[in-house]
């Protein structure tokens, strides 16, 4: 009757710690599932999209100066872009006060990454995180008529023509797009513009410079881009 009564005592325990841990095994198989990640099967070459920016012609009929501007991107996996913009700066300015004309037209150009920050990488809509390179080497004029001399006062005309000048710089870009129809995509950026390096003849710094904007240490900027993904 004893070893009956152990034995069912035993087949009892047993019973219960089965219960117990089936659970436990259950839960952490479940836990495993939750973290394998699906493999994304997106190929690395997503295709090219070519653009152009339409604030730098709007600048230009309103105002002093501006550019020209289109660009070539590729897409890698939905979530890394190398990009190339290619843009024609002018300005011709004249400032009333100071009676001095400037003038430039001369290409630029950009090179860099914009990385996709989306949670959904393959979305419609896409959120960038950006960095250029940027370099322009550039002529200008600038003439003045009736300008007091800073040292004797005198009355001075200015023509310095064919001044040269080049700029290096980097450019920090937030950006966001969508797809409108089909191939067709619209998006804004705002660019951070920090100088690196510069050199100018005697005559002084250029009033402008393109591709970058009014001269400076540093420009903020923005863009407005039509873009055509194909």
């Amino acid at each position: 009757m004893l070893q009956r009564a152990h034995s069912s005592s035993i087949s009892r325990t047993l019973v219960i710690s089965l219960l117990l841990v089936l659970p436990l095994s259950v839960g952490a198989q479940q836990k495993k599932k939750m973290v394998v990640a699906e493999r994304d099967t997106v190929p690395l070459f997503r295709g090219v999209a070519v653009s152009t920016d339409v604030v730098g012609p709007a600048q230009l009929v309103f105002g002093d100066y501006g550019q020209y501007q289109a660009a070539l991107r590729v897409n890698l996996k939905d979530k890394w872009f190398p990009i190339i913009e290619l843009g024609y700066g002018k300005a011709d300015a004249k400032d009333i006060s100071t009676k001095m004309a400037y003038k430039t037209n001369t290409p630029y150009g950009r090179i860099g990454m914009d990385w996709n920050l989306s949670k959904n990488k393959h979305d419609i809509y896409r959120i960038y995180g950006g960095l250029r390179y940027a370099y322009t080497s550039f002529k200008y004029d600038v003439d003045g008529r009736d300008i007091t001399d800073p040292i004797w006062g005198d009355k001075i005309d200015i023509a310095a023509h064919r001044q040269k000048a080049g700029y290096h710089w980097l450019e920090f870009a937030f950006s966001i797009d969508a797809k409108i129809w089909g191939p067709l995509r619209m998006g804004w950026s705002v660019r951070y513009k920090r100088r690196l390096y510069h050199s100018h003849d005697e005559i002084g710094e250029p009033w402008f410079v393109p591709g970058y904007g009014r001269n400076g240490n540093s420009r903020l900027g923005g863009e407005y881009n039509l873009i055509v993904e194909l």
